[in-house]
C-alpha cells in the first residue's frame, strides 16, 4: 500500500446518489429503501434482498447487471467485484480517482447498508454442527462493511436496522449526511466486523479445544451506562448479555456495585437445586448468612440469624417461586436486590410498595464456560469459573472417626459455600444453616476467630458443628481453633506439608476430618 499521496479527509456534508444494500436482517429495510428513492437515490441490492426491495414496488437494478457476471457457488460469490469495491473505495473529492472510475466506467456509491449472515443465531441452534456453521461465516458482507468504513469521508456505512431511523431522519431534514454521522457510522462498523470475527474464533477456538489461545478475543455489545462504578468519581458501564440471565422488573436499573453483588448471589443460589428451599444473603460480594429450609420461610429465618445486622442493604436470593408470605418476611428489612426464579403477583405488589429495592427474576443459572476477565497491569488475567464439583471417590476421610450422617451432609453444605467467600475463608454450619462466616482475613486462624465472634454476637451454639476452610490448615493451631469453638467436623483440601501434624491433632481432639485435594482461593 503506497502512503505517498494522503488525500486529505473529506469532511463535507456528503450527498447520496447511488446505495448498496444487501442484508441478512430485512428489519425496516423496506421503509429505508423508500426514503431513498424519494430522495432521487439510486438502488442496487443483491439476492435475497433484491427479490424483497422488488416485491415492495420499489425500483432496484441487481447486482449482476453491474458486475455482467452470475452470483455462484451458491451465493458465495456475487458482491466480490472490482465494479463492487472500486465504487465503494473510490475517494471522490480526490481528482485522480475520479478520473480512474470514469476510465473503467465504474459509478460510485455513497451509501453501503449491509448486515451479516446470522452466525451468533446459527451456533445457538443444538443442532448446528461444524459444517454447518461454516456456511454462515459471511465473506462478501465484512469485505464491503470494512471498504465503506475504510472510505467514511465519503460513503455512508450503516450495519444495523438501529441505525435506520436516524439515518432518515438526517437524509430527509438535511438531503446529505455529516462528516460527524459517517465517522461515527465507521465506527460502528469496524466494531461490528471486530465483533463478528471474534464470534467465528471463539467458536473455533471450542471446536478444536485450544486452550489457552495465542491471543485473547473479547467483544460484547454495550448493555448499558453506568451512573458511576464502585465510587461517584469513576465512570462504568457494563457490557453482555445480563438480559438473558436476569430480569430486573422493579426498581432503579441496577448500579456497579449491584452487579458484582448480584453476580455473587446469583453463583451462590445456584448451588442448590430447587428441591430444597434455600436463600442467601450477601453483602459486598460476600455471603452474610446462608440456609435451607422445609420452606422458603424457614430457609430466609434461618440464614437471617446467621448475621442480623449485615443484611441490610444487601442481596436476598431464594431459589424457588416468592410468595406473599415469605414477602412479608423479606420486607422486614431494607434490602438492595431481592432475586427469585419468579414472584406471586400478591408478593410483587407488597414488594413493589418501596421504589428503591430492585427485584429480579433468574432467568437462567450462569454457563458453565463463561470465562473470568480480570485487568491487570500492562492486560487481564483470564481463568476458568471455579464451579469444581467433588467426586465421591475425591472426598478422603483422614481421620480415625468417620463422620456421622449428620456430619457429613453438613460438610459438603459448608463446601459449597465456603468457595464463595473471600479468602481466607472459614464456614461454621450445623444442620442445613450457617452459623459463623469468617472471610478475607489475612491468617486463616483470624477468619476462624471472626467466625467464632460472629456466631457467638448472633446467639448461635458451635457445638457439633461442621466447619470448611477453603484451603489447607498450615498448622494444627486451626484444627484446635476449631475444636475449641466446639466444631467436631472439618472438611478441608489438604495438600500442607504438616498435613500428618494436622490429622493427628483431629485424631487427638476426636474430630472428623475430610481431605478434598480441591482448594477454593477467591481473591
Amino acid at each position: 500500500m503506497s502512503t505517498e499521496n494522503i488525500v486529505p479527509l473529506n469532511t463535507k456534508p456528503l450527498a447520496v446518489k447511488r446505495a448498496l444494500i444487501s442484508v441478512s436482517d430485512k428489519t425496516g429495510i423496506i421503509e429505508l429503501a423508500q426514503v431513498l428513492v424519494s430522495n432521487g437515490v439510486q438502488i442496487i441490492s443483491t439476492g435475497g434482498t433484491y427479490n424483497t426491495i422488488k416485491k415492495a414496488g420499489i425500483t432496484v437494478t441487481e447486482v449482476s447487471e453491474l458486475t455482467k457476471f452470475p452470483e455462484c457457488l451458491d451465493g458465495r460469490v456475487k458482491t466480490l467485484h472490482p465494479v463492487i469495491h472500486a465504487g465503494i473505495l473510490a475517494r471522490t473529492s480526490y481528482n485522480e480517482d475520479v478520473s480512474t472510475l470514469n476510465s473503467l466506467n465504474i459509478e460510485a456509491f455513497e451509501l453501503v447498508i449491509v448486515n451479516l449472515y446470522p452466525f451468533a443465531q446459527t451456533i445457538a441452534k443444538p443442532d448446528t454442527d461444524l459444517a454447518k456453521a461454516i456456511e454462515f461465516v459471511d465473506i462478501g458482507g465484512p469485505t464491503m462493511v470494512r471498504a465503506a468504513a475504510k472510505n467514511f469521508p465519503h460513503v455512508c456505512i450503516l450495519t444495523s436496522p438501529d441505525q435506520y431511523d436516524g439515518f432518515k431522519n438526517e437524509l430527509n431534514e438535511n438531503k446529505t449526511i455529516s462528516y460527524t454521522t459517517r465517522l461515527q457510522l465507521s465506527r460502528d462498523a469496524f466494531q461490528h466486523t471486530a465483533s463478528y470475527d471474534t464470534m467465528i474464533a471463539n467458536y473455533l477456538i471450542q471446536e478444536t479445544h485450544q486452550v489457552p489461545v495465542e491471543n485473547l478475543n473479547v467483544s460484547l455489545p454495550l448493555a448499558q451506562s453506568l451512573r458511576y462504578g464502585e465510587n461517584p468519581h469513576q465512570m462504568a458501564a457494563v457490557y453482555g448479555n445480563q438480559k438473558d440471565y436476569i430480569d430486573c422488573f422493579h426498581g432503579k436499573e441496577l448500579s456497579y456495585n449491584n452487579f458484582l453483588d448480584t453476580d455473587a448471589a446469583i453463583e451462590l443460589i445456584s448451588e442448590f437445586d430447587t428441591s430444597t428451599p434455600a436463600c442467601v444473603i450477601v453483602k459486598h460480594t460476600n455471603p452474610c448468612g446462608v440456609a435451607t429450609g422445609s420452606d422458603l420461610i424457614e430457609a430466609w429465618k434461618r440464614a437471617f440469624e446467621t448475621d442480623k445486622v449485615s443484611p441490610f442493604g444487601g442481596i436476598i436470593a431464594v431459589n424457588q417461586r416468592l410468595d406473599l408470605d415469605v414477602a412479608k418476611e423479606l420486607d422486614s428489612i431494607f434490602s438492595e436486590i431481592i432475586i427469585a426464579p419468579d414472584f406471586s403477583d400478591d408478593a410483587i405488589k407488597l414488594l413493589t410498595k418501596k421504589a428503591n429495592r430492585r427485584l429480579i427474576r433468574l432467568l437462567k443459572s450462569p454457563s458453565t464456560t463463561n470465562s473470568i476477565i480480570r485487568s491487570i497491569f500492562g492486560g487481564v488475567l483470564v481463568q476458568q469459573p471455579d464451579r469444581y464439583k467433588l467426586a465421591d471417590q475425591e472426598i478422603k476421610v483422614v481421620s480415625k472417626r468417620q463422620p456421622t450422617e449428620q456430619e457429613y451432609t453438613d460438610l459438603m453444605f459448608a463446601w459449597k459455600i465456603v468457595k464463595h467467600v473471600k479468602s481466607n475463608a472459614i464456614v461454621f454450619v450445623k444442620n442445613g444453616q450457617t452459623l459463623g462466616i469468617g472471610n478475607g482475613q489475612t491468617s486463616r486462624v483470624d477468619s476462624s476467630e471472626l467466625a467464632v465472634r460472629k456466631a457467638t454476637k448472633a446467639n448461635l451454639q458451635l457445638s457439633g458443628s461442621a466447619l470448611a476452610s477453603d484451603a489447607f490448615f498450615p498448622f494444627k493451631d486451626g484444627v484446635e481453633a476449631a475444636a475449641k469453638a466446639g466444631a467436631t467436623a472439618i472438611i478441608q483440601p489438604g495438600g500442607s506439608v504438616r498435613d500428618q501434624e494436622v490429622i493427628d491433632c483431629a485424631n487427638e481432639l476426636g474430630l472428623a476430618m475430610i481431605f478434598t485435594g480441591v482448594r477454593h482461593f477467591r481473591h
